[in-house]
């Protein structure tokens, strides 16, 4: 690395997410030079908190570049972090003292969105344990959705595990038809409504997604309870992407861990005008950050 000029630039591109936290570093010719991963990184564990778990992959990926304290002042950064919308999270990132030549943040969703369309306009559908629609359209933040569950995530892992439980309470109280997948669900609470109740008043969003295989699976089996469960979602996931093309997305790109489970489930002309992604949210991190050295 040594008989790089002073000129060369390095780029960084963090994806800090709910479930853990990558990183990657790129030459100017985009030669990937290392990489990095450690645990969960969302504002939702405290900003000291985030911000160590991104220090960490970070390290990691430059000790892995083999990167001088001189070639680290070079590097341009760009990190997406979920939960970056909370009230005064940015302001709290943006003055944390850093080695770099310059960092910017963005939610993790937009840096998903720029790694998808390679920073050119368009819209994403993320479908995980939560959902959104969002993207970038001449200059304007398109949005639809994503306020959280269970008030909103319609579509989700969450919202999958969430009706799961409702239509195994009534199918045990000999309000709704029996099916495998209820007589599954309620299997998990010991039979017992009143074991439901006691985890619904500890279960977060990810204790309802992780009820979601489970439902994709019988449903794909043929289960009555299970197909109207998957295919509500999908017709919410039609509605967050025709919505994005509604309001000027020229592309649209499904990505999340329902996503695959999910898409043959949506309507035909929403399949047949998703795109592939081009690169994933590191990706789009990295777009960030040469950013602040193209002025693009």
């Amino acid at each position: 690395m040594s008989s790089e000029t002073d000129q060369a630039h390095y780029f960084l591109g963090i994806d800090g997410g709910g479930t853990g936290c990558r990183a990657r570093i790129e030459d100017s010719a985009g030669t990937v030079l290392g990489q990095g991963l450690s645990g969960p990184a969302t504002t939702r564990l405290g900003i000291d908190e985030a911000w160590a778990s991104i220090a960490r992959a970070f390290e990691a990926a430059i000790e892995e570049a083999g990167l001088s304290p001189s070639e680290i002042a070079r590097i341009h950064a760009g990190v997406g972090l979920a939960g970056i919308g909370r009230k005064g999270a940015l302001e709290a990132l943006r003055a944390i003292k850093h080695p770099f030549a310059s960092i910017d943040f963005v939610s993790d969703g937009e840096g998903a969105c720029l790694g998808a369309h390679s920073g050119r306009d368009g819209a994403i559908v993320i479908a995980g344990t939560g959902s959104i629609g969002l993207g970038f359209v001449e200059g304007r933040h398109l949005r639809v959705g994503g306020y959280g569950f269970p008030i909103s995530d319609e579509g989700s892992g969450a919202d999958l595990g969430l009706k799961a439980v409702q239509l195994a309470l009534r199918a045990h109280d000999g309000r709704y038809e029996k099916t495998a997948l209820l007589a599954e669900i309620m299997q998990r609470f010991q039979n017992d409504p009143m074991e439901a109740v006691g985890w619904m008043d500890r279960a977060s969003a990810t204790d309802y997604a992780a009820l979601a295989p489970m439902v994709m699976r019988h449903a794909d089996q043929g289960d009555a309870a299970g197909r109207r469960i998957v295919q509500s979602a999908a017709e919410h996931i039609d509605t967050l992407i025709r919505s994005l093309f509604d309001k000027g997305a020229p592309r649209v790109s499904l990505l999340g861990g329902l996503s695959s489970p999910l898409e043959p489930w949506l309507a035909p002309d929403v399949r047949r005008r998703l795109k592939p992604i081009d690169g994933d949210a590191v990706s789009g991190a990295i777009i960030l950050g040469r950013k602040s050295v193209c002025g693009g």
